[in-house]
């Protein structure tokens, strides 16, 4: 049998007891190191990162308090607290043990010993102590991961009293544990907000999961949100965690909430009101514990007054309701956030002395960004793209500015333009509403959403 990946220390100052388990443990431990002298303990663990340390509890002649040995495991754990310590005690020392642990020993082992307890021992303070770092690995992981996701989405950007205002509003609501509903159109930076809630909140360090309820079918809405066991239907292959239960201690982030039908609305109610799920193809309840945070360009009210959203619902996701304001309405902002993405796009396509005249900011403040910042970012990067000189040109934005100017959407009949054309305008109209707007259109919701996605907006 091959020997077991982990490191183990022996501290004790009788040399028998050192060779035996010495002899003992290498036979199935990759990495066996032994001390005669505590002095010399706080050194080595400086040094080295054990996974176990087996510590005698007497070390003077005819000392049988266990008092140095509980003084050189807190000193131990004061340098490496994940280390898990077996302590190590004569036969009638079992109050001595008892304080051991309560100071922070795993176990104990008892003098004269079986072989068969000191294995089963050790084997289980090693899978404890490498769980341990496995965990810690992994929430190092999570927040390289966190971190990295974060820096894929600017900050709120804006000088205008409108932004400030929602500035001062995330600082006061991002300190308390309430429900946050965020209000705006498509493409204001509703995602935005929630991230700075979640990164100015008592859960910073945990995850933040984010769902897009406008792209979960009906039919995987319990399994996405919830999760399942492995055959609670047809193509369940394996048992799957929920957002729910991943967000747990960290913030969940419902986008789009105001596209969820009727009946999913009691369930994701019910799911609040109890904070217990219930994964699909078992009977057992799962606590879990989140902020959350929702997020729609629909007009909640009006669809509480129209019979298609819960009012119960409403009342449990907007303890605090934030509204973004749209481009439109916060003009001033255009020229730093034109900025922004200039030097975002600059350095990403590589062309790191491009620059923006002030007739062209004028040119774009001056538009109404139906698809707000999102259309404004995407116009920004196509025009990075397509310029040939060192200064970008109202030429490069020739599928905007005409439309400012005067009522003709296009200089030709390129159907690409007419459907971007026909999708933003249509948009305008409704207010950002997706399902009223494909209705118009005549084209499904997820069509809708593709060619939102398509052109930027």
């Amino acid at each position: 049998m091959n020997p077991v990946e982990g490191k183990i220390l022996i501290v004790d100052d009788d040399p028998y007891i050192i060779l035996s388990l010495k002899t003992l443990l290498e036979q199935h431990y990759t990495y066996v190191r032994t001390l005669n002298d505590p002095d010399d303990i706080t050194a080595l663990v400086k040094e080295e990162s054990f996974d176990v340390v087996l510590l005698d509890m007497n070390f003077k002649p005819g000392d049988t308090s266990g008092r140095e040995g509980i003084r050189w495991l807190k000193k131990i754990l004061e340098i490496e607290p994940q280390t898990n310590i077996v302590t190590i005690t004569a036969y009638g020392g079992i109050n001595t043990a008892v304080k051991a642990m309560k100071a922070g020993a795993m176990d104990f082992i008892v003098k004269p010993w079986h072989n068969e307890k000191i294995l089963s021992t050790v084997s289980a303070a090693m899978k404890l102590s490498q769980s341990r770092r496995k965990v810690n690995r992994l929430k190092t992981q999570q927040k390289i991961l966190s971190s990295e996701i974060d820096n894929q989405f600017p900050g709120i950007i804006g000088q205008s009293p409108a932004i400030q205002k929602m500035l001062r509003d995330i600082d006061k609501v991002a300190r308390t544990e309430a429900n946050v509903l965020v209000l705006g159109e498509n493409g204001t930076g509703k995602e935005l907000v929630a991230r700075a809630i979640h990164r100015n909140s008592g859960r910073h360090e945990e995850v933040l999961i984010t769902v897009d309820l406008g792209s979960v079918s009906e039919s995987l809405f319990e399994s996405e949100l919830f999760g399942h066991v492995k055959g609670a239907f047809t193509d369940a292959r394996e048992d799957r965690t929920g957002r729910f239960e991943v967000a747990s201690e960290g913030t969940l982030f419902l986008d789009e909430i105001g596209n969820l039908p009727m009946n999913l609305q009691t369930k994701l109610l019910s799911v609040l009101e109890n904070r217990k799920i219930i994964r699909l193809g078992t009977n057992k309840h799962i606590d879990f514990d989140i902020r959350l945070i929702c997020a729609t360009n629909l007009d909640l009210k009006k669809m509480v007054q129209e019979g298609t959203f819960r009012q119960d619902l409403l009342y449990r996701i907007n303890t605090v309701e934030l509204k973004l304001p749209p481009l439109r309405r916060r003009t001033e902002d255009i020229p730093l956030l034109t900025s922004m993405f200039l030097k975002k796009f600059s350095r990403k396509y590589r062309k790191p002395d491009l620059k923006i005249p002030d007739r062209v900011i004028h040119k774009l403040t001056a538009f109404k960004w139906p698809g707000n910042i999102r259309e404004l970012q995407h116009a920004v990067e196509r025009a990075v793209i397509l310029c040939d000189g060192k200064n970008l040109t109202l030429n490069d934005f020739n599928f905007l500015y005409g439309r400012t100017e005067e009522d003709k959407p296009f200089d030709n009949y390129n159907l690409e333009k007419l459907e971007l054309w026909a999708v933003q305008n249509c948009l305008e109209k409704h207010g950002g509403n997706v399902s009223k707007t494909a209705q118009e259109l005549g084209l499904t919701r997820g069509a809708m959403y593709r060619r939102i996605k398509k052109y930027g907006l």
